[in-house]
């Protein structure tokens, strides 16, 4: 009996049937905006043949007023109808569903002709929008409507009407950006006159055998936001005008609360999608953050939703589904929500992707064909390059062993794994593990390679062996006080209450974060830290006064050059770093010149000043120096070998490029 029966049950729809309980919920890839839709295509037909039960793509603007950026995806003319077809046919083919997401972007858009409710800049966007006349927002309706019947000429199954994230539907019912005094705004009545109209008109264009998904904002996570009361009546009204779905909407983008990232606990939001299906009789879908088989199937279980959506964990495994109904989840490549590859590469208009997973959105360029000869190839280092090559290496067909100098496989992702936020790390090498004995790849552990124990008989080595911690040049670097980042994250209790951290990059802010705080995995601590209010007594769910945190050690972080700490985190995530180490009093200092450590502590200059900070440890994370002791011993032996990770050139833990570079090495070798 399959564990998962609640996941892949059947939902019945009425007009049509869903094979199981599982939404790939809207990502926005960048393969919307290409000409040719041929790697889109390919990107759904892979997650079809995944068994996902209904997909829905990235948003498409309804009209030129709604486009994310000038020249972004749209669907408003039947000339663009054909390319759709490729993708609906491609889905099919697989029995597959897929729903097209209608997105007007309202003073999200980020362009000059962007338009709102009212003339209220958004935070996140230097484009002030025009006000909607009447007239305009009449057409924008037909639009919508035009929209979602070119989606249905086009061979969708449905659509999804974004109402949520604080985009333009979102915008009109909510009183914190529409200001109206005419009949489309004021009034709660008049605030949803919108949403209301596109879904009555859409219902009546499409016919009653068409699925409409209403996504809806059930905790908008702003000042000025909806009323619990306030978003229970739309949801009853949307279920009169004919939607078939509700999706549930989590905060906007422009919430100064983390929704969706590696902070936030498992399924924190399910509560609210709980409440909603209460009090409504169309099937409601819970989101954000469920990232396991075992936890989408308790939250059905328990019957706090009736489908579940998942966005990112199709990236990092468009087998997801099909794993699960074969007793394969242990298979199943978890993600880890960093946003690194998908989320951060969307707002830097590139090519989303995934850390864990470098073929998502390449599936036509990163193709896995088996060898014509296979070669017996030796992995020196067992971290993330290492790993990625491994894997996709012996799935190709060759013969692959692992030797590695530690006592268990995951360089520096054993580190990562430790820190509060980053504890979904572990997923990833636990699905390494079971990768790697499923396909049967002997793994030396405790086996340091040397020049005299170098392994014979191979026709190629892959030198993985990682980075060393860059080590200070300055007098004292060696006193006692000083400490690197990693024996600090491994001996965290035997770091003092007054800590100096130099370099102020990605390392620093880890290294802050687990001698500040404890994990992420308790959502009670979650909702006090960030705010949120689960009772729903304030509008947009928000307390007006988060709680106020006792930082454990008192900190300091320092770099030499002027300016952003952090600048090179993630887009997406950054922000909340730093505002969590704001919220924990750690003091910053920029711009300084270091001179020595003695007794007393860390000695520099700021502004021609000296300085000492009197603490009781020096944490170095100023970086990392590539870990490359074989290369040389490989050309003296005349080994055939290949660098990869951070063994090739070391970056501020970038598992990114380390996973990539392994995947796309085993794929060409």
């Amino acid at each position: 009996m399959n564990r998962f029966k609640h996941l892949l049950s059947p939902l019945d729809l009425g007009f049509t049937s869903l094979k199981n309980r599982v939404l790939m919920g809207s990502m926005h890839t960048g393969l919307e905006d290409e000409k040719d839709y041929g790697k889109l295509s390919e990107y759904f037909a892979e997650r079809a043949r995944g068994e996902v039960g209904l997909m829905v793509t990235g948003g498409f603007s309804p009209n030129r007023s709604g486009w994310l950026a000038p020249f972004s995806c749209k669907l408003s003319s039947a000339k663009e109808t054909s390319k759709h077809k490729l993708v609906t046919e491609a889905v099919h083919r697989h029995d597959g569903k897929i729903a097209l997401q209608i997105l007007h972007a309202g003073r999200y858009s980020y362009h000059p002709l962007s338009v709102a409710p009212s003339r209220l800049k958004s935070p996140i966007n230097p484009f002030t929008p025009w006000t909607m006349p009447r007239f305009f927002i009449k057409q924008t309706i037909k639009d919508y409507v035009k929209c979602a019947r070119l989606a249905q000429d086009s061979g969708y199954d449905g659509i999804e009407i974004m109402g949520s994230e604080g985009y333009l539907i979102n915008q009109f019912i909510a009183p914190r950006t529409n200001r109206r005094k005419d009949e489309w705004g004021g009034s709660f009545d008049n605030r949803i006159r919108f949403p209301l109209e596109i879904v009555n008109q859409i219902r009546e264009a499409v016919g009653v055998s068409f699925i409409i998904i209403f996504r809806l904002s059930m905790i908008d996570l702003v000042e000025g936001g909806s009323l619990w009361e306030e978003v229970v009546s739309l949801a009853r009204k949307l279920e009169q005008a004919g939607v078939t779905i509700i999706n549930t909407g989590i905060g906007w983008h422009e919430a100064r609360v983390p929704t969706i990232a590696s902070v936030v606990p498992h399924g924190a939001f399910t509560f609210i999608s709980k409440r909603i299906k209460d009090k409504i009789n169309v099937p409601v879908i819970t989101t954000n953050r469920i990232n396991t088989p075992e936890e989408a199937e308790a939250i059905l279980a328990e019957k706090n939703a009736d489908m579940i959506s998942m966005a990112r964990p199709f990236l990092s495994d468009p087998h997801f589904v099909k794993k699960a109904r074969l007793g394969k989840d242990d298979l199943i490549n978890i993600c880890i929500g960093c946003n690194q590859a998908c989320l951060d590469h969307v707002f830097k208009n590139k090519r989303a992707s995934c850390l864990v997973n470098p073929r998502a959105c390449f599936e036509t360029e990163m193709t896995l064909s088996k060898v014509k000869k296979a070669k017996k190839i030796a992995v020196i280092g067992a971290g993330p390059a290492g790993l990625s090559f491994a894997v996709t290496a012996k799935e190709r067909g060759h013969h692959v062993e692992i030797f590695e100098k530690s006592e268990e496989i995951g360089g520096q992702f054993n580190l990562a794994k430790t820190i509060p936020g980053k504890e979904d790390f572990d997923l990833s090498l636990k699905y390494f593990l079971n990768q790697l004995n499923h396909l049967g790849v002997q793994i030396h552990l405790k086996t340091k390679i040397s020049k005299d124990t170098v392994p014979q008989g191979f026709d190629e080595y892959i030198i993985a062996t990682g980075v060393l911690p860059r080590k200070m040049k300055i007098p004292g670097s060696n006193h006692d006080k000083v400490v690197s980042y990693i024996d600090c994250i491994n001996n965290t209790n035997k770091i003092g209450k007054t800590v100096a951290l130099i370099g102020g990059g990605a390392i620093a802010f880890d290294v802050a974060e687990k001698l500040l705080m404890e994990s992420h995995n308790d959502k009670e601590n979650f909702y006090e830290e960030w705010g949120i209010d689960t009772t729903y007594n304030n509008r947009g769910g928000l307390k007006p006064v988060p709680k106020k945190i006792k930082p454990k050690r008192k900190l300091f972080i320092l770099k030499r050059s002027k300016g952003k700490f952090g600048k090179n985190l993630g887009k997406t995530t950054g922000w909340i770093h730093r505002f969590s180490l704001k919220k924990m009093s750690v003091t910053m200092i920029d711009n300084v010149n270091y001179h020595s450590i003695d007794d007393n502590g860390l000695n520099y200059t700021k502004d021609d000043k000296q300085q000492l900070l009197n603490v009781d440890n020096i944490i170095v994370c100023a970086g990392q120096t590539p870990l490359d002791e074989l290369s040389q011993i490989f050309k003296e032996q005349n080994h055939p070998y290949k660098i990869i990770g951070g063994a090739y050139e070391a970056r501020e833990l970038d598992a990114k490029s380390a996973i990539k570079q392994g995947t796309s090495l085993a794929l060409k070798i």
